[in-house]
């Protein structure tokens, strides 16, 4: 009994022991529970621990596809550099001292490096780019995924300021082709490539369709067949030749201009739905075959609308007709307002100028005109637009020769003259001036029109050819030119024969 009682004594001392500790641990803290509560009040706790909303989960898809467009098209971009020598008349030559004194170079080659990007359309190694990024180039390179490769232009077409080149190598991955007439305004696009240095290349920038249908932006360009689309996803020098892809990953435009010296949220692309024709024209024949009609259009305003009869200022107002044209044997007159190409209804004369272009040659075509307050119905068959008989551009020995005072000139055709506004002028129209040369250093420039030659009249390439080859080394050559409305002398020396 007693040790039954000893051993009831003892089971409650152990269990008041443990009641006590409990108290006292618990009132002094002294547990691992107790220092982790001591911990917690001084922890600093950063950032929000809100869930991501779903509004904003929605968001991160479309982030997702813009990662996802700039991962399957970025394989298909590229950097394209180029080079031009540029053959200049050392300065020092010009003085007897240097002369007699030094031997040195009649002649200093400088080369002009340019800049560009291009869009794999074929897994052969066929480029999409800008012309005016390979135009001249004596040398073309492609940079792609860190190799460089030699390329060779497979045609030029200055008119849309498109080029195709190739560079030998296969299994290359092309981009997909889009639709740009299905572009909606607001809709977003995506920009790639090498914005002022190939140390940039492939980058990517993202914004929206601004507007579509852009025209009369480049005159004095040589660039005839506009109809841009407008982005403000920022595009800069180096981007020219580029792809604008839609959200699909698709080709779109062809980036190709800006306004200014840097990207303000306005830049503009060809669309690719002009670009597909052309490209596949030159890669298969190497040039770009075009309707002609051969007439000089302008849009109205609404008073010449109103004055012509007309309730609205659409159609294309026929200027001036080529003699001997498809226009002038179709019937058209100056003064017919054009307002429907086939079922097409023409709002501008740029429109009809595009029409006019995508239509081959032998075409018939019927052309509703506005003529003394009455529609009419004229039936006229295209002919093939030569943009060297157009431009007065010839070859052999009536090409001008650029060797003496560094000018290319032009017959000054009725387009021509509207472009640069020398409609009631005769002459003959600078289109080039070699770097460096004596035209150069006087301040001549494209644009200008030549009036007359040592005060005989020229009135085109033959006559200004004539004139010049007859000069000597040391001779003067005085120019009356025109400029705008102001017309002024020239005198360039003749350089020394080469």
């Amino acid at each position: 009994m007693k040790s039954n009682k000893l051993t009831l004594l003892l089971l409650f001392a152990v269990f008041i022991g443990v009641i006590t500790g409990l108290v006292i641990s618990s009132n002094l803290d002294w547990t691992l529970k107790g220092l982790a509560a001591n911990n917690d009040e001084n922890e600093i706790i950063l950032g929000s621990t809100t869930p991501v909303s779903a509004e904003l989960q929605g968001l991160e898809s479309l982030s997702k596809a813009f990662v996802q467009v700039a991962k399957e098209v970025s394989p298909s971009v590229v950097t394209i550099n180029s080079e031009v020598i540029v053959k200049n008349q050392n300065p020092f030559m010009d003085d007897e001292f240097f002369r007699y004194f030094f031997r040195m170079p009649e002649q200093q080659d400088q080369v002009r490096r340019g800049l560009g990007s291009g869009v794999i359309v074929n897994a052969d190694g066929y480029i999409l780019t800008n012309n005016h990024v390979v135009k001249d180039a004596d040398e073309i390179t492609v940079t792609l995924e860190g190799k460089e490769y030699g390329a060779e232009i497979i045609g030029k077409d200055p008119e849309s300021d498109l080029a195709v080149i190739k560079i030998d190598k296969t299994n290359l991955v092309p981009v997909k082709l889009g639709n740009s007439e299905s572009l909606e305004v607001g809709e977003w696009v995506m920009a790639i490539g090498n914005p002022f240095s190939s140390d940039l290349n492939k980058t990517v920038t993202a914004g929206i369709v601004s507007a579509k249908g852009r025209t009369s932006l480049m005159r004095g360009s040589g660039i005839t067949y506009e109809d841009f689309i407008q982005t403000d996803a920022a595009i800069n020098p180096g981007n020219s030749g580029g792809p604008l892809v839609n959200l699909r990953g698709e080709l779109v435009g062809i980036n190709t201009a800006i306004v200014g010296q840097a990207n303000i949220g306005i830049g503009f692309a060809i669309p690719i739905n002009l670009a597909k024709n052309v490209m596949e024209q030159l890669i298969k024949e190497g040039h770009v075959v075009r309707g002609w009609l051969g007439v000089v259009i302008t849009n109205l305003d609404p008073d010449m609308a109103e004055a012509f009869g007309l309730k609205d200022a659409k159609g294309a107002l026929v200027s001036d007709i080529v003699d001997d044209s498809p226009a002038a044997k179709g019937g058209l007159k100056e003064g017919d307002v054009v307002l429907k190409l086939d079922n097409t209804v023409i709002e501008t004369s740029d429109q009809l100028t595009m029409l006019i272009g995508s239509k081959a040659p032998d075409s018939k075509i019927k052309l509703t005109v506005w003529r003394d307050n009455g529609e009419k119905t004229l039936t006229v068959t295209l002919g093939e637009r030569d943009i060297d008989k157009l431009t007065g551009k010839t070859t052999g020995d009536e090409k001008s020769d650029k060797n003496k005072l560094g000018l290319e000139v032009e017959n000054l055709t009725p387009q021509l003259a509207q472009r640069y506004g020398y409609t009631n002028d005769e002459g003959i129209l600078v289109v080039s001036v070699t770097p460096g040369s004596v035209a150069d250093r006087e301040g001549i420039r494209e644009g200008f029109l030549i009036i007359s030659v040592n005060r005989q009249v020229v009135t085109n390439v033959k006559e200004f050819n004539k004139i010049i080859s007859g000069l000597q080394s040391n001779d003067l050559a005085l120019l009356m030119l025109k400029s705008g409305d102001s017309k002024f002398f020239k005198a360039l020396r003749v350089p020394k024969e080469k």
